[in-house]
């Protein structure tokens, strides 16, 4: 453990300087007419930061529970093996531990027009521009949710089990992953952390991109040298099942386009809308049986609309191209940053242009995950 790292956890002389940042925070945002979001935000936040406990104190109680322990040890190698051989960065973030009272510390929900598929976009003083609005609670995203929908929108409210304040704070392990499978909580600290590595305020495409990416290779090398067989057989079956699921919804996806597009009148779009759901939906039954029955999809297509399509797109629909830039790079995670921070520094429109001529051709997209 580095010197950063065990001076990360000097925690209650760290709760006055977060508390003091967060008001500093508030009193940045008392001019906006939006001061109850920031101030549930900022209280939300700070009652996170003030539970957390060193996965290593922890790790020392003989009272602690074998199963949780056997999580946590697990975690913090997961973390070493994310600076050490990923190069992603070297601090306190994942190195603690909270308790939740509630199973997600968040919120996010996601709107889109009922007859688009351009999100509804927010803008904040350090995130900048993103797809997506967070809640400390789930009833304040719910409330807007309901409010946005008399205004003609598709809505979506997802629990997000963790979060990264992109290095303002040490973002902690959470109970609400703690437990899941280790591939699956590798995905998700790797995937944050990357969020610390490169972040280009205002493109939520290219940040959710980029660190999906990142997570899929990572972890991929982390279950190569400390996975079981079993573990890494399953991930190259669920990474299979993704690529199918995510050719599903981008044939969806072009589908509403088309339609959207049209020129036909609101109430015909709005009947054939219903239809391609509906088709779509019989689709996935296919899939499933082709899956053996595998209904870890289930509740995404429960909730199917526009919104629910926007929120995969934002995570997935440049990922073909840093995966190519990543191969282009040989495997290499410092020098794969370096070209990502490249193309971060350019124009809007000279990205996108970059971006498209990464992908590959469909018949090499297809064999990628």
């Amino acid at each position: 453990m580095s010197p950063v790292m065990s001076e990360g956890y000097h925690q209650n002389r760290k709760h006055g300087r977060v508390l003091l940042t967060l008001a500093g925070f508030m009193l940045l945002l008392s001019a906006c007419t939006d001061g109850g979001y920031y101030l549930q935000a900022a209280r939300g936040q700070y009652e996170i930061l003030k539970k957390r406990q060193p996965i290593v104190d922890l790790l020392q109680d003989k009272t602690l529970d074998k199963k949780r322990q056997t999580e946590l040890t697990r975690i913090l190698q997961i973390r070493d093996f994310a600076s050490a051989q990923l190069g992603l960065p070297d601090n306190a973030s994942y190195r603690s531990f909270v308790e939740l009272d509630r199973p997600y510390p968040l919120w996010n929900l996601v709107a889109a027009p009922t007859l688009s598929l351009q999100p509804k976009i927010w803008c904040f003083p350090i995130a900048g521009c993103v797809s997506y609005r967070g809640y400390f609670s789930e009833k304040g995203a719910q409330s807007l949710a309901q409010k946005l929908q008399t205004q003609g929108y598709d809505t979506l409210v997802t629990g997000v089990p963790a979060y990264s304040t992109l290095s303002w704070f040490d973002d902690p392990v959470l109970s609400s992953f703690s437990h899941w499978p280790a591939p699956s909580v590798a995905r998700l600290i790797i995937h944050e952390l990357a969020h610390q590595q490169l972040y280009l305020s205002g493109d939520s495409a290219f940040n959710e991109a980029f660190a999906t990416s990142v997570e899929i290779a990572g972890t991929k090398n982390w279950l190569n040298q400390y996975g079981s067989e079993q573990e890494r057989q399953q991930f190259t079956t669920q990474l299979k099942r993704e690529s199918t699921f995510v050719d599903w919804t981008n044939r969806l996806h072009q589908q509403l386009t088309n339609l959207y597009a049209s020129s036909v009148s609101t109430q015909q779009k709005l009947l054939q809308k219903a239809a391609i759901f509906k088709s779509a939906r019989d689709q996935y039954l296919q899939l499933k049986q082709h899956w053996g029955g595998y209904k870890g999809y289930d509740k995404w297509v429960k909730t199917l609309n526009n919104a629910r399509l926007v929120s995969l797109q934002t995570y997935r629909r440049l990922l073909p191209s840093f995966n190519q830039l990543l191969a282009i790079n040989n495997n290499d995670f410092p020098q794969y940053y370096l070209a990502c921070k490249r193309l971060a520094e350019q124009s809007a429109t000279e990205r996108q242009q970059s971006m498209a001529a990464l992908r590959p051709s469909p018949h090499l997209a297809a064999k990628q995950p």
